[in-house]
């Protein structure tokens, strides 16, 4: 490239400078935006198309298209020419127009007489604002640096449309982040709130896209990315004492901040009249939009690392931090890409939700948003572009949409709901402390979940009689380097204490699969769920779960102790997992340590085979806890991280409730206790259905507690039991349609459950 377009670029943004620190309406500015462009570029037409909605494209400027055409043409996204570039986010650049696949003749603006055509999107960080169009009557091809003259003006026109340049009447012209937005997402924990907006990674804001001196700006680029590298050395030594997964993403930064043609792409910007903010920007939307066509996943991941460390940079550069200083809104809810375990504790409960556009049932985030019992949706792309801190939120847990921004009528209908689900809390509450017993005189015992020690003060709360689950994994998880024994059996200890007098089961160290430890070498597998994981991990590394074992007892010092093995797949590994036990309790009474005052070994049944286990393993085992969400995704070969896949499964499926009800026989055979562990348990109408194939023991997150007593208090298991084998005898691939009938002719109305609350046990 010259250094003649080199100042032709300069000229051109010097010139764009000054139209937008002129006065007048948005409009204004951009017919005369339209016009400079035109005639620094020596075409004969410049257009300025924006969405006025997520899918529909207005031109709201041109000069030399017919004055009455503006803001009156509009397309579909994808529909013609500057649809495609809109759709795709790629330029198309053409000698002659009309003979391009797609192209649509709109003969209210008399473009008939140009033949070519360059249009490109104008874009912030991923985000398709409109696309910007040169067109000429001759057939010319633009140049490379024409080409790259107009994406550098439509990346300035991008950031100052965010900033608000362009304000004017109408739905294209309307100020940006202001318009109510819908999110489709999946649940990953159900529930409703209505809060404000807060943000876990603001994003940067770049107020001056235009530099006055490149040199200048060159500089304070060059000695941004100095100070990043340095920092990122420093991370590097910090992390270097074991944590392998944070190694690595840092070892991926700082390799990206010495690529030496990183920094020469920012500093040609920069020589085309950019700011070194702008500049970094600009890299970051290209690299952006480049690596979400790789084919390859690796390749398409590390768009998220690039995007860190073009963050840091402009942090770097702009002084502003990850915490802007703004106070934290009332009725926070957390939006974010995604976030680890530690990050989100550090929020504390006052959290009312969690918006992530990432994310997955099973996340560590999942598991915490589950203790909380606050709602979560995952799944959400874009949120993290459109919301600002502060803006009005409602999230519907129960089918994955977000409303941002709503509109009165939607928030008003949506506060109808909070109003009659806190109504019926007040309901529950009255029964906190009778039993959940059935109108046919059955008791079926209710635990509740938890994973942390902020989770204990439900116990007395909710009504529930025990936790029938402590995931012990949460303590490894939002911890660095590897916890000591002590630590463990003083979080233990202080759980007993809180439960009282009443039962904690523990499940020892679950992870593997989507829950891996940061300072555990991460090892890749094709399917994580059927991989190395709990049960087997801790067998494979004896020492772990030996000192698990001995924390647990010393935390019990004299109390009762119950523990359980997860996704045990034999009976061997139960056998050999029962003799680790077993022989730390030999050498804790050695050692002269007080002891339990009686021990309880369970397993939880997970996966399909131990249904077919021995009868010893029934035998041996003093209770069963079946692990209804993994029980589920393997009993129908459906992932349930897979949005596709794991909708079209019912709990209520007659063949699974069948499979449930061969587990309870078995245990009934050899009287070793059985229970249902997971969010199906929680729903009232599956509760009813497994208390009626014989469960007498359910385990839910605490604010399930209430709902479910409610159900069953009010029911007679003997009914819903001919219910369910009638359906099943009729072939019914699910038994839930007659369920709810019959709930209904008893005036028992239970709202029936959504898809995604079916598919997310």
């Amino acid at each position: 490239m010259g250094q003649t377009q080199e100042t032709e670029s300069r000229k051109l943004l010097g010139r764009l400078r000054e139209a937008l620190a002129s006065g007048g309406a948005g409009q204004e500015r951009l017919d005369r935006i339209t016009q400079l462009i035109a005639e620094s570029m020596g075409t004969h037409v410049c257009s300025i198309y924006l969405f006025r909605d997520a899918d529909t494209l207005e031109l709201c400027a041109s000069f030399g298209l017919k004055a009455e055409s503006v803001h009156k043409t509009r397309m579909r996204l994808g529909e013609g020419l500057v649809g495609k570039v809109a759709r795709t986010r790629r330029p198309v650049n053409s000698t002659n127009a009309p003979a391009e696949p797609g192209f649509r003749y709109m003969p209210e603006t008399g473009e008939e007489i140009f033949t070519s055509f360059l249009g490109v999107p104008i874009q912030r960080l991923g985000q398709v604002l409109g696309v910007l169009v040169v067109q000429s009557k001759e057939a010319r091809q633009y140049s490379e640096d024409e080409l790259y003259g107009v994406e550098v003006v439509a990346m300035v026109l991008a950031e100052m449309t965010e900033l608000g340049a362009f304000l004017d009447e109408g739905a294209a012209l309307s100020p940006l982040h202001q318009r109510p937005v819908v999110f489709r997402g999946s649940t990953g924990q159900e529930g409703a709130a209505e809060g404000r907006v807060l943000l876990h990674d603001p994003r940067v804001v770049v107020t001056n896209p235009i530099g006055d001196d490149p040199e200048t700006e060159l500089e304070r680029l060059r000695a941004a990315v100095a100070r990043l590298r340095v920092s990122l050395d420093k991370m590097l030594d910090t992390a270097s004492s074991g944590d392998e997964e944070a190694t690595q993403v840092i070892e991926t930064f700082r390799m990206f901040a010495n690529s030496k043609s990183w920094l020469r792409r920012m500093e040609e910007d920069i020589a085309r009249g950019l700011s070194a903010e702008a500049a970094v920007e600009k890299e970051q939307s290209a690299a952006r939009a480049r690596l979400a066509r790789a084919s390859d996943p690796y390749l398409r991941a590390r768009g998220t690392d690039l995007d860190d460390l073009s963050n840091r940079l402009l942090r770097e550069l702009t002084g502003q931090g990850s915490d802007t200083g703004a106070e934290r809104p009332e009725n926070p809810v957390l939006v974010a890409r995604n976030i680890g375990p530690g990050e989100l504790l550090d929020y504390g409960r006052e959290l009312k939700g969690i918006v992530l556009e990432e994310g997955s049932v099973g996340s560590h985030a999942a598991i915490i948003a589950r203790a909380w019992a606050i709602p979560l949706v995952i799944n959400a792309p874009g949120i993290t572009t459109e919301a600002l801190t502060g803006d009005p939120i409602l999230v519907d847990g129960e089918n994955g949409v977000v409303h941002l921004r709503p509109d009165e009528t939607i928030a008003n209908a949506f506060r109808d709901k909070l109003a009659m689900q806190a109504k019926a809390q007040e309901r529950y509450s009255s029964i906190r402390n009778e039993p959940a017993t059935t109108l046919c005189g059955e008791t079926v015992s209710l635990q509740m979940n938890a994973g942390l020690l902020v989770d204990l003060p439900s116990l007395s709360t909710c009504g529930a009689e025990g936790v029938g689950l402590f995931r012990t994994e949460l303590q490894f998880l939002i911890r660095n380097k590897m916890p000591r024994r002590g630590e463990l059996a003083q979080i233990y200890a202080r759980v007993m204490d809180a439960a009282g007098d009443k039962r904690v089961v523990f499940r020892t160290l679950d992870i593997g699969s989507d829950k891996v430890l940061p300072y555990m070498k991460r090892t890749e597998e094709p399917n994580p769920a059927l991989g190395w994981r709990a049960i087997r991990v801790g067998l494979d590394k004896p020492g772990i779960m030996r000192m698990q074992l001995q924390a647990l007892i010393r935390a019990a010092h004299g109390r009762p102790l119950t523990v359980m093995f997860p996704f045990v797949a034999q009976f061997d590994e139960f056998r050999a997992a029962r003799e680790m036990f077993l022989e730390e309790l030999e050498r804790e009474k050695v050692m002269g340590h007080a002891l339990p005052a009686e021990v309880e070994i369970g397993a939880m049944l997970e996966t399909p085979s131990m249904a077919f286990a021995p009868r010893q393993f029934f035998e041996m085992a003093d209770f069963i806890s079946i692990g209804g969400n993994d029980l589920k995704q393997f009993f129908f070969a459906a992932d349930r991280e897979n949005e596709r896949v794991r909708r079209r499964y019912d709990t209520l499926n007659g063949s699974f409730l069948g499979f449930i009800q061969q587990i309870v026989n078995r245990c009934n055979e050899t009287g070793t206790p059985v229970s249902f562990c997971g969010e199906d348990a929680g729903r009232p109408v599956e509760a009813l259905c497994f208390a009626a194939m014989g469960l007498r023991s359910l385990s839910m997150r605490p604010a399930s507690v209430g709902p479910v007593k409610h159900l069953l208090r009010r029911s007679d298991l003997r009914e819903v039991r001919k219910v369910v084998e009638e359906a099943r005898a009729n072939g019914d691939q699910s038994v839930r349609p007659a369920l709810m009938r019959h709930l209904a002719t008893l005036d028992l109305s239970v709202e029936p459950a959504q898809p995604s609350q079916r598919a997310a046990g």
